[in-house]
Formats: structure tokens, sequence, C-alpha cells
């Protein structure tokens, strides 16, 4: 069963259950599918519907952070409800340490040197890493690597 076949049957489960604010989320998601399949007539794979995924969540904690700056923590706590529905989307996620080493092991496989290789060194990294470490967390790793 693809992720966009299991995301599918939560929703009818989710339906079934009238757990409204989790239907709510899972049919964003499932437009947010649907959009980039139509824009780029494509059937997405699970890959790309991780990396939709990624997308939404990194939405929702920008969306986080503003709502907390502006006093409504009623609205922070609605997008952080949203989060925890899309991360059970997602696969196992790499701790910082394991994310470091898996870095360090491409910077040395493409012996990339100094900050100048960073594009080089990320273009591998992402392919390897897409979904299973927050990109940003993976950016400072590649830093840190080239750095060092």
């Amino acid at each position: 069963m693809t992720l966009k076949d299991q995301i599918t049957e939560d929703m009818k489960t989710a339906m079934r259950a009238k757990d409204s604010e989790r239907l709510g989320t899972i049919r964003l998601l499932l437009s947010a599918c649907k959009q980039k399949e139509v824009d780029e007539r494509v059937v997405l794979d699970d890959a790309a519907v991780v990396a939709i995924i990624d997308k939404l969540i990194k939405q929702r904690r920008d969306s986080v952070a503003a709502f907390v700056q502006a006093a409504r923590q009623d609205l922070a706590d609605k997008e952080s409800a949203e989060i925890k529905v899309l991360e059970a989307y997602l696969p196992q996620r790499l701790g910082a340490d394991e994310v470091l080493t898996q870095v360090r092991a491409i910077v040395a496989e493409l012996g990339a040197k100094g900050p100048g290789d960073m594009g080089k060194v990320m273009g591998v990294v992402k392919t390897r890493l897409a979904g299973k470490a927050e990109m940003g967390q993976v950016s400072a790793a590649v830093k840190t690597a080239l750095a060092g």
C-alpha cells in the first residue's frame, strides 16, 4: 500500500469516527498532493508525498512561531495539532549524530573540501536523506562537515 493510499484510508477512518480535526488535516494533505499531481501531470510516489508533508510541517511550524509571537495560543495549538497528524506519515527520522555521520561519509565520498562545495554536497545529501531528516538540520551538518 502506498503512502497516498494509506492517507486516503485514514481519511475514511476519520470520517467514520467523526474526528473533524484529523479529517481536516488529512484533507489538506490530500489536496496538496492532488494539486501537485495536476500541476505537474504526474502520479506521486512515496518520496514526493513525504516531500509535501515536510513542506506542510515547515509551514505549520512557521505559523506556530508567528502565532506565539502574536499571543494567539489558540491558533498555535491548532497548528501544533496539525503537525502531530502530519508527522505520523513521515518515516522514522534520523538523530543529529546519525545525520552528521552520513553527511561526513558523503563529503568523504565526494572528496568535497570547504564551503565552496556545499552545493555539490547538498545535492547528493538531499536525495539520500529526503524524508529521513529535516533539511535545516542536514544543512547545518553539511556546514559542520565541510568546516572540519
